[in-house]
């Protein structure tokens, strides 16, 4: 079982890249009784810190940003124009409602040219960012009273449950938030060495948060914690799905940006089978996640390797994760923290 309405509360608040404050607000009213100390750096990355037996350092990064946009002109007739806050897939645009974050949330939708007027050309051409604008029902004026250029902007969408499956905006990578939370709730022991839970900002814009606390921390050990793709849908073939939702989290072989050690992958692999949890092999060849910032933006990198939870339609208005696949990440996270001083991490 895993707390939805936790989850829920998580997904739901604005938290573009650069505007996490309201997911901090929430991380850290849920961990400051389940860690030692915490603190926010100059970025706005949480650091949760559970002291261990020993010195060593094990650094989890889980990003609190989402996929969003930001207004960069109000025209004449009160449409909103914006530039992207991380990677889109412009045709899932057409019709979605979105907030505007200005002195007050505005709900607005995505508007195009409509299908009626397009021409043969116009219907065959795929989409860009370029061809939406944001309708408010607002004017001009109106709207310059509540919001401005450099205001950020949201998806709207409530977390729904569908069958054993999770439905909503942000679950990349708030299930990863909701997951490092749940993973120090479930710490009962002391663990073998420091543990740095890391609430990262700004991923989607290039894993920034990430990259200047793994140079603070220095880690000895490391996890990314994300969603990764799950094309495990109609028109998919096996050798190219990378996940499917249900067959248990991932560990992450390697994606664009990372090869994650391979005697992290094999510790993980023997651990999961001795815990008799159910994973799946990941290799994503196109995306990155905090995974490379935390092995190698640190004097002499460290040993790295992630826990990825399948995920359908990602980085579109809706995400899918399944809640047997969350409850596994959460303890698979949990044992590969717990057990690090059992493996022989020499090369061989």
């Amino acid at each position: 079982m895993i707390n939805t309405a936790l989850l829920a509360e998580i997904c739901k608040v604005a938290g573009a890249p650069g505007h996490e404050q309201k997911v901090r607000e929430i991380v850290l009213r849920e961990v400051e009784s389940l860690v030692d100390e915490i603190r926010i750096d100059n970025m706005g990355n949480v650091v949760a810190i559970k002291k261990g037996k020993e010195s060593k350092k094990v650094m989890i990064g889980a990003h609190m940003d989402e996929i969003g946009f930001i207004v960069t002109h109000i025209d004449d007739k009160g449409f909103v124009y914006f530039h992207t806050l991380g990677g889109f897939d412009p045709k899932t645009l057409t019709a979605q409602r979105v907030i505007i974050h200005g002195t007050e949330d505005v709900v607005g939708v995505m508007g195009g040219k409509p299908i009626h007027l397009m021409n043969a050309s116009d219907r065959a051409k795929v989409p860009t960012i370029k061809d939406y604008f944001i309708d408010t029902g607002r004017s001009k004026e109106d709207l310059e009273k509540i919001i401005s250029v450099g205001d950020t902007i949201t998806r709207s969408s409530e977390l729904i449950e569908m069958g054993d499956c999770i439905n909503c905006k942000s679950l990349d990578n708030r299930v990863s938030v909701f997951i490092l939370i749940e993973m120090f709730r479930e710490m009962k022991k002391t663990p073998p060495y420091d543990v740095y839970g890391v609430f990262t900002v700004q991923e989607e814009i290039g894993i920034r948060g990430a990259n200047v606390s793994s140079m603070d921390i220095n880690p000895d050990f490391g996890f990314g914690l994300d969603t990764t793709i799950a094309w495990d849908t109609p028109g998919s073939t096996k050798q190219f799905q990378v996940s499917a939702l249900g067959d248990g989290a991932c560990i992450k072989v390697m994606d664009s940006a990372t090869v994650c050690d391979y005697r992290m992958v094999k510790y993980m692999k023997e651990l999961a089978k001795k815990k008799k949890l159910k994973t799946q092999l990941e290799i994503l060849p196109a995306g990155g996640t905090d995974t490379a910032g935390i092995q190698r933006m640190n004097p002499g990198g460290c040993i790295a390797g992630a826990v990825s939870i399948p995920t359908r339609h990602i980085h579109q208005s809706i995400e899918m994760v399944h809640k047997e696949d969350v409850r596994g990440a959460i303890d698979l996270l949990r044992h590969s923290v717990e057990n690090l001083d059992t493996y022989d991490w020499s090369f061989r």
